[in-house]
């Protein structure tokens, strides 16, 4: 994982169509999605951070702003491979970083019942009722930047 780089990029840049596989495969494709869901309506307006090594896409997590303070992290996504290793953390991180930098105070999420511990560990609470999303057990999540 040394020799992973992590840069924010854009639909269209090089390495975006390793994001959209690196998203289909761990995210979408578990659930029987098809490749054509996991783009989002919003994607050239939200921040798309890649973790790549040797040009592809080993990890990713996206950002869209919903007013001048904040918004909701999504998408967040780490080869299977890679994953338990700390690449999520360091791609919340440096993500986190960049949005203080751009003057947004929170973030929010929709994160699967089974990562909650994982954005816990970051400093992000739970708060609201369970819910089902993408046929998935999710809780929302937040956190002041």
């Amino acid at each position: 994982m040394a020799d992973t780089s992590l840069d924010f990029i854009h639909p269209g840049h090089p390495l975006y169509d390793g994001e959209l596989e690196l998203r289909f495969r761990v995210l979408r494709e578990p659930l029987g999605f098809a490749r054509s869901d996991v783009k989002f309506p919003f994607e050239d307006d939200s921040l798309h951070l890649v973790a790549h090594a040797g040009g592809t896409a080993v990890g990713c997590v996206l950002f869209h702003p919903e007013d001048a303070h904040g918004g909701r992290l999504f998408q967040m996504a780490v080869d299977s491979s890679l994953q338990g290793q700390g690449l999520g953390a360091r791609l919340v991180r440096a993500l986190e970083e960049e949005l203080r930098r751009r003057g947004f105070r929170h973030v929010h999420l929709h994160a699967r019942a089974p990562v909650v511990p994982f954005y816990e560990r970051l400093g992000y609470a739970v708060y609201g009722e369970p819910y089902e999303e993408v046929g998935v057990p999710h809780r929302n999540m937040q956190r002041d930047l």
